[in-house]
């Protein structure tokens, strides 16, 4: 299967569907930060070089409802209306499987309700972060690894990591990475062509 992860830099899922035997290549505007196939540019320019299946990370900088605050503003000088068309791009890719991830953001509104959405704890990360799935003919993950109960016991500050970051340089890298429990969990269970021409 060829599967391309748009707007990824950390090669994590790449290397999670390479290791599960498949051709993969990450694609993003910054470097790879692992080595890899990386196609470093505009995604746009390989959206059509007959993939299988992508997985795509859009920058949720401008779509976050975390970020609400500065709507007006984004709205205004145009941010948010780029934003919303680069994720309607990669939406309406033609590819025949798709998975669009993005935190709680206002595309839920502007295009439909994510498929899913699940969290680190449910792939054996003991923190919560709420990220939404857009699916297209493909399964929704199940849980690998559900360490809620362990994750409870810790300190909210390690628990809520990724809200507490202090600023600096790395912070919004750091944020956006994916975990590997998540990326493992979605090259398992969508490597089987045969079961997702069911769905």
């Amino acid at each position: 299967m060829r599967v391309l992860v748009a707007c990824e830099y950390s090669g994590t899922v790449r290397d999670a569907f390479i290791a599960a035997g498949h051709e993969a290549m990450s694609c993003d505007l910054l470097p790879t930060d692992a080595s890899g196939p990386h196609y470093q540019g505009d995604v746009t320019d390989i959206l059509g070089d007959g993939w299988d299946l992508m997985i795509a990370h859009p920058p949720c900088t401008h779509l976050a409802v975390s970020g609400s605050r500065h709507f007006a503003a984004k709205k205004a000088d145009g941010r948010q209306q780029a934003a919303i068309d680069f994720f309607m791009t990669l939406a309406n890719a033609d590819i025949p499987r798709i998975c669009i991830e993005n935190p709680v953001c206002i595309m839920s509104t502007v295009w439909m309700p994510p498929t899913q959405t699940i969290k680190p704890w449910m792939f054996g990360h003991p923190e919560q972060k709420t990220t939404c799935l857009w699916l297209k003919a493909l399964p929704v993950l199940i849980g690998t690894d559900d360490v809620f109960d362990q994750m409870m016991m810790l300190p909210k500050s390690e628990r809520e990591r990724i809200h507490y970051m202090p600023p600096g340089p790395n912070r919004w890298k750091e944020r956006s990475k994916t975990f590997t429990g998540l990326a493992n969990a979605m090259a398992n269970q969508w490597s089987n062509i045969k079961q997702m021409e069911l769905c």
